[in-house]
């Protein structure tokens, strides 16, 4: 078998060394939209697709920029490629950070068209850090830092049905790109 990942477009995708045209918005929404985060260790589903959603809405509560909203939204669109890996556990495979940052920088020069700047990386950790302590605090009850970050926005963590998330995030995105892109 060859190195590649076939996708819900029938696309054959080699996370090693995409190719821009192979990369979709509706592959990235739909893996999205079906994947857990915490490892499923929540004690219910909540996904992705959703927490990359409630990091775009607080990027636009905060006034972050389209561009940096966009971002958040897609920020792990990696993780639609290649399975994601909990932090404790990511942090010490310097081989697979390698691979989603490439995976990574691709899925943003595709739909940002130039790599985010270190001001507009720290907005997108922030939001998504913020985001993560908030997840945690409500499903396991846990802080994860010692100061509970403030949120302008008001997530809602529920479980929600793959098809509405998926189509939620769609929305988003044409709505941030201001056309249907691929």
């Amino acid at each position: 078998m060859e190195d590649y990942l076939t996708t819900g477009s029938k696309i054959h995708l080699t996370p090693l060394s995409p190719k821009k045209e192979h990369i979709q918005i509706k592959d990235i929404a739909h893996a999205l939209s079906f994947m857990t985060r915490a490892n499923g260790q929540f004690p219910e589903f909540y996904s992705v697709g959703q927490h990359s959603i409630h990091c775009q809405e607080e990027a636009k509560a905060r006034g972050l920029s389209r561009r940096v909203q966009l971002a958040c939204l897609l920020h792990d669109g990696s993780e639609a490629y290649m399975a994601d890996i909990i932090r404790p556990i990511k942090k010490h495979l310097p081989g697979y950070l390698e691979i989603e940052a490439g995976l990574q920088g691709a899925v943003y020069e595709k739909y940002l068209h130039t790599p985010l700047t270190e001001e507009e990386a720290a907005q997108v950790k922030s939001v998504d850090d913020d985001l993560l302590y908030h997840e945690f605090l409500h499903y396991m009850g846990e802080a994860l830092f010692e100061e509970c970050p403030k949120l302008q926005s008001n997530p809602e963590f529920i479980t929600e049905q793959f098809e509405a998330v998926e189509k939620r995030f769609l929305e988003r995105f044409h709505e941030l790109c201001g056309k249907v892109e691929g």
